[in-house]
Order: C-alpha cells, then sequence, then structure tokens
C-alpha cells in the first residue's frame, strides 16, 4: 500500500536546496525527526551535497529527499533520482544466478569450469558458484588488475590464478569473483549479463528506473557524484564492472526491491524462490552470517555488531569463514544488509523480515560506512 502526502519543506543547513516528502506520517512524528536530524548530520558532517532516504513499514513507503543531484544545476534530489549504488549492485547479480538456478538453468553447487569449459581442470575451475557468492572462493584481490583491460586478458588472468587459502575458509570481499558469477549466470540464460540484467530480471523485479547504461532520456535524472576533494566524478567501470558495482537506482526502485526481499508484491513463483534463496546463510563470520551478498545479524542486533560487520576490516582484510552445513535456511528475525560505494557515491540498503521494514540511503558522496549504519539504525529503531 502506497499512501503520499506533502510535508513542509525544511530549511536546514546544508548545501544546496533541501526538500522534504513522506507518506503517511504525522507531521512532527519521532520518525520525521530523526530522519531530519540524521540527514543534516551525516550532510554537514562530510559535505555530501544530496541525500535520500526512503523507509518501508509494513507496505507503506515514506521518501526524505535533501539536498542536489548536481551542485552545478542545483537540481534538487527526488526519489526518482540515479544514483551508482557501488556493490549494492552486487545483491542483483546474485538474485541473476539464483533465477537462473530456478529456472533449471545451473546449481549453486556448480563448478566455475562446468560452466566456462577454457577453465576446467585449472584451480579456479574447481570453484563453486556459491562460493563466489559468498566471497569465499580462495583469495581474490578487491579489484582485478591494471593489465586486465578485456576478456581474453580476464580468461588468461583466471587460469593463472592461485588460491591463496582452502576454499571455503577464508572471506575476502573482491570484486572479480562475484563478477566472474554474473558472467556465468548469464551464459546460462544464453544473454549477455547486461541484457540478462535489463530485459530480464530487473523487469521481474518490477524495476523500471535501474540501469547500467543510463538511457540518454534519463540523463536528467542521473545524480552528480563527488569525490573527496569536492571534484564531480562518475564511475567508468572495468572488466567486470557492472556485474560487482555497475548499477545506477532510484530510492523507489531500491525500497521496492527490499520490500520485495520482505515478502511483498506480486511477483512470479521463480522470482520469489530467487529472492528467497539469496537469504540463505552459508558462513559466519564475525558478527555476521554470510548470505549470497547480503550479510545478516540475528535481530534485535547491537549497534557495535553492525559496525564491526561494515567495517574496513571486512571488505579489506581476510576473515576467517565458519561453513554453516547445512546452510542456514532463510530466517526471519534478522537485519539483512549491504553497502555500496563508488568513487562519487555511497549506498546503504537493509531489510528485516521480522518487522516488515526496510531503509534504503542515497547519496551523490562516498562518505563512511558508520555513518550510514549509524543513521539506518536510529531511523528503524524510531519504527518499533
Amino acid at each position: 500500500m502506497k499512501m503520499t502526502c506533502k510535508l513542509s519543506a525544511l530549511t536546514l543547513s546544508l548545501i544546496g536546496l533541501c526538500s522534504f516528502a513522506s507518506s503517511a506520517l504525522a507531521k512532527g512524528s519521532d520518525l520525521d525527526t530523526v530522519v531530519q536530524n540524521g540527514a543534516r548530520h551525516v550532510m554537514q558532517e562530510y559535505a555530501v551535497p544530496g541525500l535520500v532516504i526512503a523507509v518501508s513499514a509494513n507496505g507503506k513507503q515514506h521518501f526524505y529527499s535533501f539536498g542536489v543531484a548536481s551542485k552545478a544545476s542545483k537540481e534538487p534530489v527526488t526519489p526518482d533520482t540515479l544514483f551508482e549504488v557501488g556493490s549494492v549492485s552486487k545483491l542483483f547479480t546474485a538474485t541473476l544466478a539464483t533465477y537462473a538456478q530456478a529456472q533449471g538453468k545451473l546449481s549453486l553447487s556448480d563448478t566455475v569450469g562446468k560452466h566456462e569449459p577454457e577453465l576446467e581442470g585449472t584451480p579456479f575451475g574447481k570453484v563453486t558458484l556459491a562460493h563466489l557468492a559468498t566471497h569465499t572462493a580462495g583469495g581474490f584481490p578487491l579489484q582485478l588488475p591494471d593489465s586486465v583491460q578485456d576478456e581474453r586478458q580476464l580468461m588468461d588472468y583466471l587460469k593463472r590464478w592461485k588460491p591463496a587459502y582452502p576454499m571455503g575458509t577464508q572471506r575476502s570481499y573482491a570484486n572479480p569473483s562475484i563478477g566472474m558469477l554474473g558472467v556465468i549466470a548469464a551464459k546460462s540464460l544464453n544473454l549477455p549479463f547486461t541484457q540478462a540484467m535489463e530485459q530480464q530480471l530487473f523487469p521481474a523485479l518490477g524495476l523500471h528506473n535501474t540501469y547500467y547504461t543510463v538511457p540518454a532520456s534519463k540523463m536528467t535524472l542521473y545524480a552528480q557524484g563527488y569525490d573527496k576533494q569536492d571534484a564531480p566524478v562518475r564511475l567508468n567501470s572495468g572488466v567486470l564492472g557492472n556485474e560487482a558495482y555497475g548499477v545506477k537506482t532510484s530510492a523507489r526502485d531500491l525500497i521496492h526491491f527490499t520490500e520485495l526481499n520482505l515478502g511483498q508484491g506480486e511477483t512470479s513463483p521463480q522470482i520469489r524462490k530467487a529472492l528467497a534463496d539469496t537469504h540463505t546463510g552459508y558462513f559466519r563470520v564475525g558478527p555476521m552470517t554470510q548470505d549470497l551478498i547480503w550479510e545478516q545479524y540475528p535481530y534485535p542486533v547491537e549497534l557495535k555488531s553492525l559496525l564491526e560487520g561494515n567495517s574496513n576490516n571486512m571488505a579489506y582484510e581476510n576473515n576467517d569463514a565458519i561453513a554453516l552445513n547445512p546452510p542456514l535456511a532463510p530466517q526471519q528475525a534478522v537485519w539483512v544488509n549491504k553497502t555500496g560505494s563508488t568513487g562519487g557515491f555511497g549506498a546503504y540498503a537493509v531489510f528485516v523480515p521480522a518487522k516488515q521494514k526496510s531503509i534504503v540511503i542515497l547519496a551523490n558522496k562516498n562518505y563512511p560506512n558508520d555513518a550510514r549504519v549509524k543513521l539506518a539504525y536510529e531511523v528503524l529503531k524510531a519504527l518499533d
């Protein structure tokens, strides 16, 4: 159920224009106050030009838009502004794989070599698709080497790859492994990756404002990102970039995606199963359980656990991974989240099945994960 009503504009000491809209909320409510104060703090502390927060509570959507999509044009942020979401893109890649599995095109227990015969017999060819989707393949760098500039060079790199430790024993957050999951999933559907996503998965998910390459007709919606020096910047995607971090989407589309993950909305049985399968827990890593890209925590959860699980240590260091045998079936009393960043954007998505609530925070600046987590935590706490 979606209800909309306009609330008065707020004057905040922020960069540029601040606009504010919500649905079915009483003026001056606790949620409004928490969102306003939280947005003000983040934008002032980290010089964020534009921010949008989307909240879903029991099927009702609430949108809060602050600041500008571009400092040059002064165009205000709206729920339909397109933001780069960085590694939140990996969620869609994992969902493509489970969607292909739901159609019988592949199994997450398959090895890479089964789908990429050129890699059969190599160490990488022995890695399972589930390990690609859980950052436990055996050790990849966060990014591909600069020397890998095309598909031929990628295959040569993967042929030479050797695991740093046994598969399934360490979690090392990496783009190449999830990138190859996307390649394989799309190949099983007989389509190139971007076509599989934009022609099959996104429409099946009801995402109508989500892209890898923003169409010319939508460029006015595409926010300008800003780097740490406040210089304008946008993503220049390389090999496996689309598969790992290439999505541009809106708060309206992304909050809808979290609602689907809550089991809400109308969709096909195959999509419903594909989404549920991404919530399966495969490894215990520190305070969190590694699902298929999603990361979950028992709910209620302490803020310190979320900060630890979304820390730089988790992103840039190897961490012990304890396999769950059998894997943990999708849970209700959990906080499920994913952060994402590019050079000029920062994103965070959370859903809590037991409470039927979710939040999406999108910004046109890459600011610390800690700030995103704290803001989301306070906003969702206001709904309890």
